[in-house]
């Protein structure tokens, strides 16, 4: 099994158990470039948030999208926003991507900015 192949299908148990719990999602995804994050209601079918580094408020603050310091800004944004849309505890789903580097800071500028995993 190839690594794409073992990553969907961690996600695809880890959004199973995320459905157990009935509580709002917060998803990631990245690019070499890139870092986009969303917190997904309960239900699965609306976005209550979003945050990346293509938007114009992350991507004045930061040189380069693609580093740890583009993510810490996106996790602070998303956190920020969740917390005006009165969530303050999400399941943290990776999409399979393993918690270090990128994906890691952000989990840590937004349990630092007030969210709880």
């Amino acid at each position: 099994m190839d690594s794409k192949q073992a990553r969907l299908r961690r996600a695809k148990k880890t959004r199973a158990k995320i459905s157990e719990l009935n509580m709002p999602r917060l998803c990631v995804n990245r690019t070499p470039r890139h870092i986009y994050v969303q917190l997904i209601a309960a239900d699965g079918a609306t976005v209550i948030a979003s945050s990346s580094t293509v938007q114009a408020e992350v991507k004045s603050t930061v040189k380069y999208s693609g580093n740890k310091t583009a993510a810490e800004i996106v996790g602070k944004s998303i956190a920020e926003k969740a917390k005006a849309a009165g969530v303050t505890k999400v399941a943290f789903d990776r999409s399979g991507f393993k918690y270090h580097g990128r994906v890691q800071v952000l989990a840590d500028a937004a349990r630092a900015n007030g969210l709880e995993f």
